[in-house]
């Protein structure tokens, strides 16, 4: 495949087709080498086309409490009291500076997530 700037619909198809036919390339392969540039012209349109908007906070903090398998004891433990957890999941209070720091390193969760608006 002629690789070429993708900026329509019809040269986002043909680019998936083939990133499906060379995905197994070797790495350093012509093939290779052709999947690894494929992949940066599609990630580039599918961010431009396609964008995907950050989570709401605290719905973000109840989707890694779930995976982490967290309580709201578990999360008062991180930002504070149990009566501040519970609040924070009812949107009844903000996230403070130090509650978005303790989430972001004990929970792991992004903090431009954290510092939205909601």
């Amino acid at each position: 495949m002629e690789i070429k700037p993708i900026k329509t619909e019809q040269n986002y198809s043909e680019a998936l087709m083939r990133l499906e036919q060379i995905f197994d390339a070797k790495k350093g392969s012509k093939e290779g080498d052709e999947l690894e540039v494929l992949a940066i012209l599609l990630e580039k349109y599918e961010d431009e086309n396609f964008p995907v908007d950050l989570p709401d906070p605290i719905e973000a903090i109840k989707f890694r409490m779930e995976q982490m398998d967290y309580s709201q004891n578990d999360l008062a433990k991180v930002i504070g009291l149990k009566s501040r957890a519970s609040e924070i999941l009812n949107k009844k209070r903000k996230l403070s500076l130090e509650m978005i720091r303790n989430l972001h390193s004990m929970m792991k969760i992004p903090t431009e997530v954290l510092i939205q608006a909601y």
